[in-house]
């Protein structure tokens, strides 16, 4: 190929027929040189290609020992460390600033990776074990606990001390461990009837041969507060959201429910057919009690016991285990309309005849009569030696059961009393006039007069320095002794409220218009329906794990028992749905 003057093709280049060069291969054998001789305007020059991407490797991750046996290091890197270790801490960390300032982000990362770990510190293993207890005892959220006792082996072993646990049912008003507190159990048993008596009394349905029970084992007692806790939190979160029908009944005798009382070994159930009914502590029938020739309006369960009383005027001592009566104990003129004992030996009747009778239930006889009342007596309540009487006759009298003496007339409603409440130190009594009044049994006097309710209040519950009445309003509420004031006003029922109990937790209310609710006794909010609506309920019942409710359904009178505790039972059962997720066996164990 003919060169033009002035001018110098590299041997790499070559035209085609079109006059287009084209690049061909360069030969490192080739005579010519690969760049010209002298500098022109007309030089194509040969595009230089990009370099090829460095593979990335953690320099963080390479040691210092790896590092110094490069053939380029020359032992820097060991003067580096060196200069380092003998730095002052101040410029130790500029020196690391400037360099993490160089960094890349990925090296960052790398850097980040190896340091966190290291900056992290157990701050309750560091501190004395009393101080990480008493830290942790700040803590009143339960799925926060038993989340944070598996963070570690540490903080696992400082959540398994009892006194956290102890500290948590304080706060969550759970009651005590059964075998801590059986011994004062077992002595409050032998002063005080037992609690349902402080059920109002109503008319509702009862059970009949439509049976259909099942029955559950009880769990078993916890041994420690930590499985008392997790017991306690599940049922109570049952309440909230859950419950599971254990038996239900249908009353066959189509009869009216005039009596309820749930006892931890009895359900038992009085009718105006002259009939009482008994089930065990799951529901399941056991007996029917025959022997009143009318209507059956006063219970009274104590133990193995049972004292009733109705419309003929017979007061009558019963074996709960075998159903057969002991005493049929004769003497007033009418209707028996409420009963209370004071002891295993001692019952207390009412009657519509005026007086109140002491019986020796053991010898069958009378002690004496309290004579005073005006009018039929409707309510009697028991603290030790002293007994309170409620009459149509508008006034409340105290009289001394080892005397039969009258201690004090409470005087000061103007129309009938209804019910009364008596926790020993206060007396409650509530009225057709609407008013409830607190009295001091041991002078008497009126302390004071609470004033709300807009129809006769025939509901009453105290556990001081708390008072809860229900009235024929059908509005619920809750008031301070302490204070004397009312503390939430409940719209609970379109209808009189029929029933009423509160703990410790909660107050569950029953009314006319067939509901059945549960509230916060601490802020008054409307906890949930317990069952689905009725016509009619007549009588509610509960106790910490269990609940029944007698009401009318479909012109049928039904009874159902429902349970809170069978979760604890139930493996199968997702605690998921009755928001426990974080206390399930997995993260407590």
């Amino acid at each position: 190929m003919d060169h033009q003057p002035g001018t110098y093709t590299p041997p790499h280049l070559s035209a085609d027929s079109a006059g287009v060069q084209l690049p061909v291969p360069f030969s490192p054998t080739s005579s010519a040189p690969p760049f010209p001789l002298a500098a022109s305007s007309s030089l194509i020059e040969v595009p230089t290609p990009a370099p090829s991407p460095q593979p990335h490797t953690n320099e963080l991750a390479r040691s210092w020992k790896t590092l110094c046996t490069d053939a380029d290091s020359d032992g820097a890197f060991d003067e580096i460390r060196e200069k380092f270790s003998t730095m002052p801490a101040k410029d130790r960390g500029e020196l690391l600033i400037d360099l993490l300032s160089m960094c890349t982000t990925q090296e960052l990362v790398s850097v980040n990776a190896f340091v966190a770990p290291r900056l992290k510190r157990d701050f309750l293993k560091e501190l004395p074990t009393e101080l990480g207890l008493r830290i942790l005892s700040y803590i009143d959220d339960a799925p926060t606990l038993a989340r944070a006792s598996q963070v570690s082996r540490h903080w696992h072993s400082l959540l398994n001390d009892d006194l956290t646990w102890k500290l948590l049912c304080q706060k969550h008003r759970y009651r005590r461990l059964s075998s801590i507190s059986a011994t004062e159990d077992e002595t409050a048993a032998t002063k005080l009837p037992p609690s349902s008596s402080l059920l109002p009394t109503s008319s509702g349905p009862k059970h009949g041969s439509g049976l259909s029970s099942s029955s559950s084992t009880r769990p078993p007692k916890p041994t420690s507060y930590k499985s008392h806790f997790k017991q306690r939190y599940i049922v109570e979160q049952a309440w909230r959201s859950g419950g599971k029908i254990l038996a239900k009944h249908i009353t066959q005798d189509n009869g009216v429910v005039t009596a309820l009382h749930l006892t931890s070994t009895y359900i038992v159930v009085g009718l105006d057919n002259s009939k009482i009914h008994v089930f065990d502590q799951n529901g399941k029938f056991l007996r029917t009690l025959i022997g009143h020739d009318a209507g059956v309006w006063a219970l009274v369960p104590y133990g193995d016991t049972l004292v009733s009383g109705g419309c003929d005027r017979d007061v009558r001592v019963w074996d709960l285990r075998t159903g057969m009566c002991r005493h049929t104990l004769q003497g007033h003129s009418s209707t028996v309309r409420c009963l209370k004992m004071s002891d295993s030996k001692t019952a207390i009747s009412g009657s519509r005849d005026t007086t109140l009778r002491i019986w020796d239930i053991e010898r069958g006889e009378c002690r004496r009569v309290l004579i005073g009342h005006g009018a039929s007596v409707r309510c009697v309540e028991v603290w030790g030696d002293l007994c309170v009487s409620g009459s149509y006759d508008t006034t409340a009298r105290i009289w001394s059961i080892s005397t039969g003496q009258c201690l004090k007339t409470l005087q000061g409603h103007v129309s009938q009393i209804y019910a009364i409440a008596f926790d020993g130190e206060h007396i409650a009594t509530g009225s057709l006039d609407t008013t409830i009044r607190i009295w001091d049994p041991q002078s008497g006097m009126c302390l004071s007069v609470l004033q709300g309710h807009t129809s006769l209040v025939g509901q009453l519950q105290i556990r001081y320095p708390t008072l809860v009445t229900g009235g024929s309003d059908g509005s619920v509420r809750v008031w301070d002794l302490e204070t004397h004031s009312c503390v939430h006003r409940l719209a609970a029922h379109d209808n009189s409220v029929t029933s009423l109990q509160f703990d410790s937790m909660r107050i569950v209310s029953a009314g006319s218009d067939g509901r059945v609710k549960v509230w916060d006794l601490q802020t008054g909010a409307l906890i949930r329906e317990l069952c689905s609506p009725a016509d009619a309920v007549w009588r509610v019942a509960f106790e910490e794990e269990k609940a029944v409710v007698l009401a009318s359904r479909n012109q049928r009178t039904t009874m159902e028992l429902i349970s809170f505790e069978a979760y604890l039972n139930d493996p199968s059962m997702d605690y998921t749905e009755y928001q426990v997720k974080a206390l399930n066996d997995q993260k407590w164990d």
